[in-house]
């Protein structure tokens, strides 16, 4: 057989039957055609060319994974001009530093919607007016509820916010990143600062994501750049009866014997954005069942997310913007998933099953404290 019959052949293999298998005679299907059959099926020498080319990508693997090394070190840097901005952000969020006239002006495209709100702002100025005779100016200290209006704002956020958690968090004043330092191993540490509250005594809550960029040696193919591995929170030093990640249940029991009835308390995990700090751990094996490495992926999804978009771009979180940016951009994802469903067929989908992801959870290291 020809090199070119038989590359014509892998390739209906590959293409027609490979991920519907093959109908044997009885009209039974067999598994499907793997990667590793159609090499071996290549000639001697083919296949020894084959086995070299895959050497030199493992190499461009290993010169990739240098090349995100070398972007987190620019990330590091570029994150040091970054700070003095956030440091401002802060102050003017906080009410510490009152924004200039000429640092307060902005040029809007949206010149309708201005002019309809500066009627609306006229007309409330005349109504003020009136009652500024018997109700004195309020003026509020700063941006008032800055990050928990994001949090509320952003579905991945909102999901772990519960009613409890927000009189805590409009004590949150500023949310930092800082990554590792050189010759230390790949992280980032999310830096959650809060002002003097009656919940507990820290002054920084802290979630620290470990990081890897090198291929993997029994898949180095698989390497598309740095990945989080595991991360650590911090323990929160929780004022008597306020840690909202636990709750008091009262129980029943009933002597067997004497028939007497006693009531104990019990404390039993409560949900709470706060559990955020105390998260699952990686098995150092990689063994873990679904429930805990959903939760973890999870863990890392939010992680990378306040890094990369809510960290640098907090006020347009704020406004609104972001989020209609984030929307397109998921509806465009979604618009390319339907039309490739269209294609294959639709599938049925089995595994909708609920799960807890509330469980037994290591104590972590210690959180900042002023």
């Amino acid at each position: 057989m020809s090199l070119l019959l038989l590359h014509h052949r892998i390739l209906s293999l590959l293409f027609g039957k490979a991920d519907q298998g093959m109908q044997n005679q009885g009209g039974q299907m067999d598994k499907p055609v793997s990667f590793h059959f159609l090499e071996s099926m290549l000639p001697k020498a083919v296949k020894r060319r084959v086995h070299a080319l895959k050497r030199l990508q493992v190499q461009c693997a290993n010169i990739e994974a240098k090349f995100y090394e070398e972007v987190h070190e620019l990330e590091r840097k570029y994150a040091a001009l970054y700070q003095p901005l956030f440091d401002k952000r802060r102050d003017i969020v906080t009410g510490t530093v009152e924004p200039t006239d000429e640092e307060c002006e902005w040029q809007s495209d949206r010149e309708e919607e201005e002019e309809l709100a500066e009627a609306v702002k006229e007309k409330a100025t005349i109504e003020d007016a009136k009652k500024e005779e018997t109700t004195p100016v309020e003026d509020p200290k700063g941006i008032p509820e800055f990050w928990i209006t994001i949090f509320k704002s952003v579905d991945m956020l909102s999901d772990m916010l519960q009613e409890h958690d927000e009189p805590i968090l409009k004590h949150l004043k500023d949310i930092q990143v800082k990554f590792s330092e050189p010759g230390q191993p790949m992280s980032f540490t999310l830096e959650f600062h809060f002002e003097p509250n009656g919940f507990f005594n820290n002054a920084v809550l802290t979630k620290v994501y470990k990081m890897k960029s090198e291929p993997d040696a029994s898949e180095p193919f698989n390497f598309e750049g740095p990945e989080i591995i595991d991360c650590e929170g911090c323990q929160i030093d929780w004022h008597k009866g306020k840690d909202v990640t636990v709750k008091t249940i009262k129980k029943k029991q009933k002597h067997k014997g004497r028939g007497t009835v006693r009531t104990v308390t019990k404390q039993v995990p409560n949900d709470s954005f706060f559990n955020f700090f105390n998260p699952v751990k990686a098995s150092p094996d990689g063994e873990m069942d679904e429930d805990s490495e959903f939760t973890l992926a999870t863990d890392f999804e939010i992680g990378h997310f306040f890094r990369e978009r809510i960290i640098p771009r907090a006020v347009l979180y704020f406004t609104g913007e972001a989020l209609e940016d984030d929307e397109s951009f998921e509806e465009e994802e979604l618009e390319e998933g339907d039309e490739e469903q269209d294609e294959e067929g639709d599938e049925d989908d089995d595994d909708d099953g609920d799960f807890d992801p509330k469980k037994e959870q290591p104590q972590p290291a210690e959180c900042k404290q002023q």
